[in-house]
């Protein structure tokens, strides 16, 4: 049994040490909005964050957690950066189909509380990795852009 903080709250799990922490948030948990991709870290799907940092939930296993606090899609809209995220990904109309959106969205908002005015490289450089199969990768900018101004 081990404690996880997820979102503000403390979450007792039963879930063997290697057991990675995107299994552990759906099935233990029941949070699904953080989505399997490709398993081996490569497109950006399951990515949270571990004390604001975005991680690859899908090999970040239990026993690497420690005391550092998870936030997934669920609870991003309640930090500043997640909601002006959030509004711009709206406001542009980013989403097509919808699946790597939740990572997408999770690596920007790590981007803008890190960086409130990134510039392309950075934007590029954050969003690495964060694979759309729909190609909305300029609406996404645009978004990251939007959020950026927002006050």
């Amino acid at each position: 049994m081990q404690t996880i903080n997820i979102n503000g709250e403390d979450h007792t799990v039963d879930a063997p040490p290697d057991m990675p922490l995107l299994w552990v948030l759906r099935d233990r948990v029941g949070l699904m909005g953080t989505k399997f991709g490709c398993g081996i870290a490569q497109c950006g799907a399951c990515t949270v964050h571990l004390d604001g940092v975005p991680v690859r939930s899908c090999v970040m296993p239990m026993a690497a957690i420690g005391a550092r606090k998870v936030t997934t899609i669920e609870a991003i809209g309640t930090t500043p950066a997640g909601r002006k995220v959030q509004k711009a990904w709206l406001d542009i109309d980013v989403v097509q189909c919808g699946y790597c959106q939740s990572g997408q969205i999770m690596s920007a908002a790590a981007l803008i509380a890190a960086n409130p005015n990134p510039s392309d490289a950075d934007i590029d450089a954050a969003m690495a990795g964060n694979i759309c199969r729909c190609g909305t990768y300029l609406r996404i900018r645009a978004a990251i852009k939007k959020a950026a101004q927002e006050r």
